[in-house]
């Protein structure tokens, strides 16, 4: 079964050879990886070019930043895997949990998987503002939704490939994360969600998501809830 891996990037010089080397180390699994570079100005193309190209499967680059759910759906067109999953290029989730995520699509139980940074994974104790902030978003998703989450903004969403042909995504930036999950749940798909490590970053180290993000998420949650029927 291939899997395939869509790992977005801007600006991620100092993590992305280490998250290639971790996910190259899942020998278990029969995978293309796919990076999307998102148009960095950090020397992170380069650094694509001269020695990441080399360990990766396919290498998609943007002439100018579109965000991050531009990236992946650049990702998906790229993808032939009868799985797919998200991985974020800054060392905050760990690809050791693939087995976890895989493991209710292998066995025929879910078509799609969230990991929960919320369920009692380890997990690195940073804002707790940004940690109300996504448990608000996530209440609200789940009232528009009827679904019972407790990470709708996790980077984690692991999904098949009928999932991926059956839905097609719009929003640029982090807004795919409520979009992915409002039409998801439209279709009635099987969901589950199981624990996961995390290791946040401060900002300091490069974290990107803001506030405005958050309160775009909100209009977001509203709006394919409400006007995409």
């Amino acid at each position: 079964m291939l899997i395939s891996i869509i790992i977005p990037i801007y600006n991620e010089i100092d993590t992305l050879p280490e998250i290639i080397n971790l996910v190259n180390a899942n020998k278990n699994l029969t995978k293309e990886v796919i990076i999307i570079d998102d148009y960095s100005i950090d020397g992170t193309r380069d650094l694509i070019k001269n020695d990441i190209s080399q360990k990766v499967s396919k290498v998609i680059y943007h002439e100018k930043n579109l965000g991050k759910g531009a990236a992946i759906r650049s990702g998906l067109s790229a993808s032939s895997g009868e799985i797919i999953i998200i991985q974020d290029a800054d060392l905050e989730y760990n690809p050791d949990d693939y087995p976890a995520l895989l493991k209710p699509i292998i066995e025929g139980k879910a078509d799609v998987v969230f990991g929960s940074r919320f369920q009692g994974g380890t997990h690195r104790v940073l804002y707790f503002w940004h940690s109300l902030g996504n448990k608000f978003l996530t209440a609200l998703s789940n009232m528009f939704t009827n679904l019972n989450l407790t990470d709708m903004e996790t980077g984690y969403k692991v999904f098949t490939k009928k999932v991926k042909d059956s839905l097609s995504f719009e929003c640029n930036r982090f807004g795919f994360e409520p979009e992915f999950t409002a039409k998801v749940a439209r279709k009635k798909f099987r969901i589950y969600e199981v624990p996961i490590s995390y290791y946040g970053r401060d900002y300091s180290q490069g974290k990107k998501i803001t506030w405005k993000d958050g309160i775009a998420a909100i209009y977001f949650i509203l709006k394919f809830a409400l006007f995409k029927r």
